[in-house]
């Protein structure tokens, strides 16, 4: 067998028949065997026998236990660190694409004004240009109907006052007109 089980078996078992009680008139058998009352001393021993056993049979375990827990938390921490590092990183993408957007806009508006003050000015001198047309086209209007008007006006005269028999006119004269007409 192996000289740890063997000193394990007889460090649980020692103990076990040292101090088993019983009473013999009224003491125990320890007061038998010792003299002495009171066996705080050897329950103390038992105990740091127990606890020095515990710890050398749970020793790998212990530290087996708080190495593996010092390295979860250490990966624990690289991964919060570099999901850390991550948001920060997007924050400042976000940001940078948030003053590139704030730029463009501004742009954009910017343009947009212009287009529109363009866009204004070539309408106002295109109105400016219709209006200058149709005061053009009302001035010739009103001096067409104005001749109109001289003519009907004297064609009435004309016709009110004067009679074919009035005017004679001969062939050769109406020749004259006619060239003049067509020339």
């Amino acid at each position: 067998m192996n000289k740890r089980y063997i000193f394990i078996a007889v460090s649980f078992l020692l103990p076990m028949i040292l101090l088993a009680s019983g009473t013999e008139g009224g003491h125990s058998k320890y007061y038998a065997m010792t003299g002495y009352e009171s066996d705080f001393w050897p329950r103390v021993f038992n105990f740091t026998v127990f606890a020095v056993l515990l710890v050398y049979l749970t020793k790998n375990l212990i530290i087996n236990f708080f190495k593996d827990r010092k390295a979860g938390i250490s990966k624990q921490l690289t991964e919060i660190e570099a999901r850390l590092q991550a948001a920060k990183e997007a924050k400042k993408e976000a940001e940078a694409k948030f003053k590139e957007s704030q730029k463009k806009a501004k742009e954009i508006v910017a343009d947009a004004k212009k287009e529109a003050m363009l866009l204004s000015d070539n309408i106002m001198s295109q109105n400016l240009s219709d209006l200058e047309y149709l005061e053009k086209q009302y001035a010739e209007k009103q001096s067409l109907e104005s001749r109109k008007k001289s003519k009907e006006t004297i064609g009435e005269i004309l016709s009110e006052n004067i009679t074919s028999g009035d005017i004679q006119i001969d062939e050769k004269k109406v020749i004259d007109i006619l060239k003049g007409k067509v020339a």
